[in-house]
């Protein structure tokens, strides 16, 4: 209990949560752990969305597919972030993307309905989880902004220096959780376009890099 404590406490979700309610707190919303390897498929697109997933450890990918069966990466998260819970708060019945671990995950699984509904017993940590997963989603929110934002750029090196800004905040240097494949999915570029896009700006004095390393210029 004390192991998975630590990786929560900061989770947004759990803020203002203390050690003492914690224990209570997981049965209350019934939540459960589960292991998966690498690649392995945590939720399918079509399936029932019931819970709202936390990472304990590893990462995750979002997907989505198209009817061509061409994958498009949304967001890849880490711990101690949370995947599931727009879709569950919406009332959406169905995933419209696949979650699938990015590497060897642990993740915490909780019925959504008990974090946003106050349960028979009134337990005094209720009242903070509804506000703290309001806050989450308004920052989901946000996230998805900043995708639509890179996507709106029209050329290939528009969308990774918008994504390059994102990424590195103030610091000149950074590392992105993409490789190439993956970050040209992230950006719905073309692999090859892209890759000879970077050794341009490269060549040109703008970056510098090495595999997901990054430095701007």
């Amino acid at each position: 209990m004390k192991k998975i404590f630590e990786a929560v406490k900061s989770s947004p979700l759990f803020q203002g949560i203390a050690f003492s309610d914690f224990e209570r707190m997981l049965v209350c919303l019934s939540a459960k752990t589960a292991f998966y390897k690498k690649d392995e498929i945590i939720l399918l697109s079509g399936d029932t969305v019931n819970f709202v997933g936390l990472i304990l450890s590893g990462s995750v990918r979002v997907i989505r597919e198209d009817f061509d069966g061409n994958n498009t990466i949304i967001a890849e998260l880490a711990v101690p972030e949370l995947f599931g819970e727009v879709f569950a708060c919406a009332g959406i019945s169905q995933s419209p993307v696949t979650i699938q671990a990015a590497e060897d995950s642990e993740i915490l699984f909780i019925d959504y309905k008990r974090v946003i509904t106050s349960c028979r017993s009134a337990c005094p940590f209720h009242a903070g989880l509804i506000e703290n997963m309001l806050k989450l989603i308004a920052r989901k929110n946000l996230m998805l902004n900043r995708k639509l934002d890179i996507l709106s750029k029209r050329t290939t090196r528009e969308k990774l220096m918008c994504f390059f800004d994102a990424q590195r905040g103030m610091a000149k240097k950074f590392a992105v959780p993409f490789n190439r494949e993956e970050l040209a999915r992230y950006l719905c570029v073309d692999r090859s376009a892209m890759s000879a896009e970077l050794c341009r700006m490269r060549g040109e004095g703008l970056i510098k890099f090495d595999r997901n390393k990054f430095e701007i210029l």
